[in-house]
């Protein structure tokens, strides 16, 4: 038996995790992110009929050592081999009853070193897991797992009852009245609030059904522990903050443990149950999603455990005063939303976030704005695709800026479908919820450079580090808004479509609506990242002493625009948004901060007083050679202009990064060095 020792109640938690015979390379991809989601528990499945199906033994000898190595397993022992059951199935009963017991103890010879519980069945009142109509008083089922329950007490191990679903306190009691209970350390509750049990009206609340569990338990042994052995949260409308919520509620509930279901979603091709293949909240269970990616509970628990979770859980303050007309700002918890939505609670106005907090780090930038401006800032952690939720954030409105976007090329290439419905159809259903309210509420679309294209056509000179086009006009003032569109990359063409949807509803439906379609953006509170960010990524590694990878030859010109400069141009727009309506803006940098990547390292290496270490990878799909905005339409119009040099900004950004990105440890050490 395991000499781990037994670990305390709640905050530890558990996922339920289920792996099939021959997973081994899912297997591994799924177990970091597992493990760092600081879980203590991973409750997962045995089963009798695959273990003695050709190769289950050996899948079981690789599987459960490796499980046990990093979690308190809990292996739920189930489904009868069919040859051996009375029904000819895996939900039946077998022949010899004894036959269960004689194989957990098999189990318990070859692999009860990796665990301490056993769980006997799963959901064995349900009659896709136990064949009732075979066993209408539970006879057979009784004499079958009573008997496995002895023999592991006798053993050294502890035996879990599998808990009922939906629960049924008349079936415990029968439990206890056959003395089952009397034989099991734990018993386990399922129960899925808000996905299943709450829409069907048999959920009356955790207190309620635990209350009535407890209640049966102390009549017949009232030192069996209560576990919730499967509970979760689908998010198959998107909502993935109110998966984080019920992860959090049902911490907070008075059981001994808690196993959410579960850890990954499942694959669309994965036939659930019979009769439940279209129903699609069972695909979408998973703290991360079929590929891999987390979702928001799994991100924030991977990046920082239970008190993270918490604080982004409580970070959305739904109720806004009557009589005021907040502005909004899908994305406000992004680099550039967290910006605009500074200027604008600094001058004390009502500000509404919508975000899905999809980014990593951006739940600091919305916890940075609570903390500085209190009850005017109203998040809303929801999803573009949450039709019912946009409206309502929309409903009284006195502009939207929205910023809200997939924004990695590179996710967009992997993800394609997904990058459709967050960047397309997402801003339509923006549009049409602003279209539904009556109002002409002004709409500022945060397009992107990439809807021109990789700029092939342009001729280009190329010099010791930069590229330069040939055409002299393009090289003194940048590329102009006339250029023909040409979209490229599943991003450009979402963003594309967006870009030209924010149009047509300013032409056919009389919104006030613009586009500004930006070049790179840079500036404090932005946590770049390879794919996107580029500035700050460099800066962040840069300062970290980690190497570079250059996709290209790092001669490519971008026009970097600090942040400061780029809000200034979302509100001058929206300060003339009924003039401007159906107008399209570039944003950048221009030709006084237009600079090749190879310049902007050149620049670190002297701001941080240290060389880099720069490694070079082939281009990516859909990369442009050179952009700089042409920005004087935006400046003729409206009479702003980039006002901060691109070098002083970088300065800038470097102390910001090193103040809040290098770590505790880092931070005197690389003020010291930035300022020397």
């Amino acid at each position: 038996m395991s000499d781990r020792p037994t670990l305390g109640r709640n905050p530890h938690y558990g996922f339920v995790e289920w792996f099939r015979p021959g997973e081994y390379e899912r297997t591994e991809e799924t177990l970091p992110g597992l493990i760092a989601s600081g879980a203590t528990y991973l409750r997962t499945h045995l089963s009798w009929a695959e273990y003695l199906t050709p190769g289950g033994a050996e899948w079981f000898d690789w599987l459960l050592p490796k499980l046990g190595a990093h979690f308190d397993v809990l292996p739920c022992v189930h489904y009868t081999p069919p040859s051996m059951s009375r029904n000819g199935k895996c939900n039946g009963a077998p022949h010899d009853l004894k036959a269960y017991a004689d194989f957990i103890d098999h189990i318990l010879t070859r692999h009860g070193q990796h665990f301490e519980y056993v769980e006997l069945w799963n959901e064995p009142n349900n009659l896709l897991d136990w064949d009732w109509r075979e066993d209408p008083n539970f006879d057979l089922f009784c004499e079958m797992v009573g008997g496995a329950a002895y023999w592991v007490r006798q053993r050294g191990w502890k035996a879990v009852l599998g808990g009922p679903c939906p629960f049924d306190p008349l079936w415990l009691d029968m439990m206890g009245e056959r003395g089952i209970l009397n034989e099991v350390a734990a018993v386990g509750f399922h129960g899925f609030p808000g996905t299943w049990d709450s829409e069907e009206a048999t959920w009356g609340g955790w207190d309620l059904h635990l209350g009535e569990m407890r209640a049966v338990l102390d009549r017949h042994n009232p030192k069996n522990e209560l576990w919730i052995t499967e509970t979760g949260y689908s998010t198959w409308r998107r909502d993935e903050m109110e998966q984080a919520r019920r992860f959090v509620s049902a911490l907070q509930v008075p059981a001994d443990r808690m196993y959410w279901y579960a850890w990954r979603d499942l694959a669309p091709d994965v036939a659930v149950q019979e009769g439940l293949w279209f129903d699609p909240r069972h695909y979408h269970l998973g703290a991360v999603d079929s590929g891999n990616q987390p979702k928001l509970l799994a991100r924030l628990l991977m990046s920082g455990g239970l008190s993270r979770l918490t604080e982004a859980t409580q970070l959305a303050v739904p109720h806004i005063a009557r009589a005021q007309q907040p502005v909004v700002i899908t994305g406000g918890s992004g680099f550039i939303g967290s910006n605009l939505a500074e200027s604008y609670l600094a001058e004390g106005q009502e500000v509404i976030i919508l975000d899905n907090l999809s980014r990593p780090g951006v739940d600091e930038n919305l916890h940075w704005l609570n903390e500085r401006h209190g009850d005017r800032v109203h998040a809303v952690l929801a999803d573009l695709r949450d039709e019912p939720t946009l409206a309502a954030v929309v409903k009284d409105a006195s502009a939207v800026f929205h910023l809200a976007a997939q924004t990695a090329v590179t996710t967009s290439l992997e993800h394609p479908v997904s990058d459709f419905e967050v960047n397309a159809r997402g801003t339509l259903n923006v549009l049409e919820a602003v279209r539904l309210t009556g109002r002409q509420t002004p709409v500022i679309f945060a397009s992107t450079n990439k809807v021109y294209g990789a700029l092939e056509d342009l001729e280009m000179v190329g010099s010791n580090d930069r590229y330069v086009p040939g055409d002299p006009d393009i090289r003194a003032a940048g590329v102009g808004e006339s250029r023909p569109l040409e979209f490229c990359t599943p991003y450009g063409c979402s963003k594309g479509v967006a870009d030209q949807y924010v149009l047509d509803y300013a032409k056919t439906r009389g919104l006030p609506a613009a586009v500004l379609r930006m070049s790179c953006i840079y500036g404090p509170r932005q946590f770049g990242t390879e794919d996107q960010g580029w500035v700050a990524h460099f800066l962040i590694q840069a300062l970290k002493g980690n190497p570079i990878s250059i996709y290209g030859d790092g001669r490519q010109v971008r026009d970097i625009l600090h942040v400061d400069d780029a809000v200034a141009a979302y509100r001058v727009l929206h300060d003339n948004a009924h003039r401007l309506q159906h107008r399209v803006f570039n944003l950048g940098g221009g030709p006084m901060n237009a600079v090749s990547l190879q310049a902007v390292l050149r620049e670190i290496e002297r701001i941080t007083g240290r060389p880099i270490d720069v490694s070079y990878s082939d281009w990516r799909a859909g990369d442009q050679l050179y952009f700089v905005a042409d920005t004087r339409r935006l400046q003729d119009e409206t009479g702003w202009k980039a006002r901060i040099h691109w070098r002083d900004g970088l300065r800038q950004l470097a102390e910001w990064l090193a103040e809040h990105r290098a770590g505790p440890a880092g931070v005197a050490a690389e003020k010291r060095r930035l300022h020397a």
